[in-house]
């Protein structure tokens, strides 16, 4: 009997950082964790970078990283992506699904980080392989649109009964992201267990835009002037207009 997809091997990413902002803030610390089937110990690589900038207060009152801390023990921003960028990579060439939760957060954080220490995109460094992305929030909310409340890692992680400790660590946020979707693809095989990572992949790109424009339909009938990003796993660059960047573009504002 072939083996289904989610009872074998799976990879997850996470990230901290300086805020929520993924043109400017920061990496603070990474992590990857590789788990070959359920139940099997994960195997965790984890980074910290000092971001060169400070750490706001905020952003420090959720992860608990301090600027002394990323000075004494975190390594240049500059490596420390090109290894996350490397270790992704590996994963790609392996055909190992990567987890990401809210994937377009954390995928353009690193590839903005990537062109500001190294001047390359995560596309580049990826080169042909493909990432075959996993992302737990979109896929939640395709198998079961209209449940109310917050769907928070935390929020999803109660909802399906999956243990996590020490919220906000990138390592254990990655670990029980992994949980999540294996869960998911269980509970639901039709919708999604008997899909290929790969044709999941394809279809979290549509199922995503569809749910960005269902909450930006309800920001614009309240009034909210939050603009929301159809684009998944990863956001493209934009104008300083707000407009997509491509070569036939050009900005009458920077003109």
């Amino acid at each position: 009997m072939q083996q289904q997809w989610f009872t074998g091997p799976l990879a997850s990413f996470d990230t901290e950082t300086t805020g929520v902002d993924v043109e400017t803030d920061r990496i603070v610390s990474a992590a990857l964790v590789v788990q070959l089937a359920p139940g099997a110990v994960p195997q965790a690589t984890t980074w910290l970078a000092d971001p060169g900038v400070p750490i706001p207060d905020g952003a420090r009152a959720v992860h608990g990283i301090t600027d002394e801390r990323v000075r004494a023990e975190g390594r240049p921003a500059r490596t420390v992506v090109a290894e996350i960028a490397r270790a992704l990579g590996e994963q790609a060439r392996a055909g190992t699904p990567v987890v990401v939760m809210n994937a377009p957060y954390d995928l353009t954080l690193l590839d903005r980080e990537l062109r500001r220490h190294r001047d390359l995109t995560l596309a580049d460094c990826l080169g042909p392989a493909e990432l075959l992305i996993l992302d737990p929030r979109v896929l939640d909310k395709h198998v079961d649109r209209y449940r109310k409340g917050r769907r928070t890692l935390t929020d999803l992680c109660a909802h399906y009964g999956v243990e996590l400790t020490g919220a906000h660590d990138a390592a254990a946020d990655a670990t029980a992201a992994m949980g999540l979707v294996r869960i998911l693809a269980a509970r639901y095989p039709g919708a999604l267990g008997a899909l290929g990572p790969a044709d999941l992949h394809l279809r979290q790109r549509v199922w995503h835009a569809a749910q960005a424009r269902g909450l930006q339909n309800w920001f614009d009938r309240s009034g909210t002037p939050e603009r929301v990003d159809l684009s998944w796993p990863l956001r493209p660059l934009r104008c300083a207009c707000g407009r997509r960047l491509s070569p036939e573009h050009r900005c009458e504002a920077a003109a």
